[in-house]
């Protein structure tokens, strides 16, 4: 069954999450004006599969022939990477962050971790993902990620910790399932999902083991409480774009949940929560980047428009149009490290697919680094106006109104020049816009995090074996020299010279 953006909505009254907003507790989600955001973006996910001229896109057949929305579906080709990474950015330009790939990028990292797990412990956790993924897809939930653990003591392992509650934790095994208790503390769209999947967010050790958890949870399960941010900036009549689309995150607070054991997909394989860490971080960064450039494509539109109202010509006013192709050759600079992730991707044993790492990282480091330029590059073909206007009450004062649509038209209409301005600060220079900074710089793990995994993945014995065989074949100064270290010129090792007769 594919939900529509209205099903999707109503869906969520079946639900009774305990869910505060800004200090207080909320009786409804689905009708709660600061959600209302969030759960219209994440109905753009659902929306778009309806519409014939994204089906293709937005839908994909499942080995078993049935029909699922492209965020719940496993890649098991590049042709599906590719796909995925279009959908996202699909999606983005609509509601500049769709939320709803998250529910992807868990569950195809679930699905290749639970395959190494039976086959490393004789464990039976990918039978039961099978069916609850099956479930997800065809009742076509949203799955919220409860990845990112409160930490605590950062320079402390989970197992070390003063308050083991700072990570979550399996805290009892019992017969029929588990009890887990502890904190995730960045977990997007929380309010407004169906279900989380709960995973550990670093790798792990033996003496972490009880961390090493992964498992599904209704969002309304006995002892899940949600602290959560506004989506967006509900209400708020100058924000133009994210008084419609936003985006909530939540605190997820585990008091002694309770998981049968149909939905524990993890608990205590500490290598395989490692794994289950790394793929996840991978899967996502490649999605992050289709979010990105869907944001990066309104940002590029409403530059365009923004140029337009102020009346200039980008043919006679060079400068301009050099800060435009700047912003387009970012957007699609990391745009394509996205698609070569997806071309150079590798079969998983699972049968599913993984992006190439290196590709993925690299895509998802510039763009962390880059959305700041993004954002002032937008800033200087825009001028000061986006941030120095009149409030929209202005817009039907008596007796100003006049005055300001006399001076700001100036052969442009004002209100066009009013629109796009109001649209260009709150993308880039309100509230929403520090949100899609920092988002972008530490969503999917921190700049440094990438760094590592492109320099663990990167084949740089290839790029030594390369230089060595220049060098020996004589390329320096027609002479064969060799840069390898003492005893590794050879398979046997350097040899000293025999001593020369007296």
């Amino acid at each position: 069954m594919l939900m529509t953006a209205a099903g999707y909505r109503e869906s969520l009254r079946e639900y009774k999450p305990r869910v505060f907003v800004d200090g207080r507790a909320v009786d409804v989600v689905a009708d709660d004006e600061a959600l209302l955001p969030g759960i219209n973006a994440i109905g753009v996910c659902y929306e778009l599969a309806h519409q014939s001229q994204y089906a293709d896109l937005m839908t994909a057949t499942t080995p078993d022939g049935r029909t699922v929305n492209r965020m719940t579906h496993l890649d098991t080709n590049g042709a599906d990477l590719l796909a995925k990474l279009e959908a996202v950015r699909l999606v983005c330009q609509e509601s500049g962050c769709a939320q709803r790939y998250l529910t992807h990028d868990s569950l195809i990292a679930v699905q290749q971790a639970t395959f190494r797990a039976d086959a490393e412990h004789a464990t039976e956790y990918s039978q039961r993902f099978a069916a609850y993924l099956a479930g997800v897809q065809d009742e076509d939930l949203t799955i919220g990620v409860a990845m990112t653990d409160a930490k605590g003591d950062r320079s402390k392992r989970p197992g070390a910790q003063a308050n083991p509650d700072v990570y979550v934790h399996i805290s009892e095994r019992r017969p029929d399932g588990i009890v887990i208790r502890g904190t995730k503390a960045i977990v997007t769209g929380a309010p407004y999902v169906h279900e989380f999947l709960v995973m550990p967010c670093r790798t792990m050790t033996a003496e972490d083991a009880d961390f090493a958890v992964c498992c599904a949870i209704p969002v309304d399960a006995d002892g899940v409480t949600i602290v959560s941010r506004p989506a967006g900036r509900p209400g708020e009549r100058a924000a133009t774009f994210s008084n419609r689309y936003g985006q909530s995150t939540g605190v997820v607070i585990l008091d002694d949940v309770f998981v049968p054991w149909e939905r524990v997909f993890l608990a205590g394989e500490h290598e395989i929560g490692g794994f289950l860490t790394t793929s996840y971080a991978t899967h996502h960064r490649h999605t992050c980047i289709g979010a990105r450039a869907g944001f990066g494509d309104l940002l590029i539109g409403a530059g365009v428009l923004m140029i337009e109202a102020n009346g200039l010509d980008t043919e006679r006013h060079a400068h301009i149009r050099d800060a435009m192709v700047e912003l387009i050759t970012l957007v699609e600079g990391f745009y394509a490290c996205g698609v070569a992730a997806s071309t150079y991707a590798h079969d998983d044993p699972s049968g599913t697919v993984i992006p190439d790492a290196v590709f993925a990282n690299i895509g998802k480091l510039l763009l962390a680094n880059q959305i700041y330029d993004m954002h002032r590059l937008a800033h200087y073909v825009s001028g000061g106006l986006i941030v120095a206007l009149p409030g929209p009450d202005e817009d039907h004062n008596p007796e100003t109104a006049a005055a300001l649509d006399a001076v700001l038209g100036a052969g442009i209409p004002s209100r066009q020049r009013l629109e796009v301005a109001r649209l260009v600060e709150d993308l880039t220079a309100s509230y929403q816009g520090g949100w899609y900074s920092v988002i972008s710089l530490h969503g999917g793990g921190s700049p440094e995090a990438m760094k590592r995994e492109i320099w663990r993945n990167y084949p740089l014995p290839e790029k030594t074996e390369l230089v060595q065989r220049v060098l020996e074949r004589g390329i320096a100064g027609g002479r064969a020299v060799s840069s390898r270290q003492p005893g590794k010129c050879c398979a046997t090792g350097c040899q000293p010279p025999a001593p020369e007769d007296s």
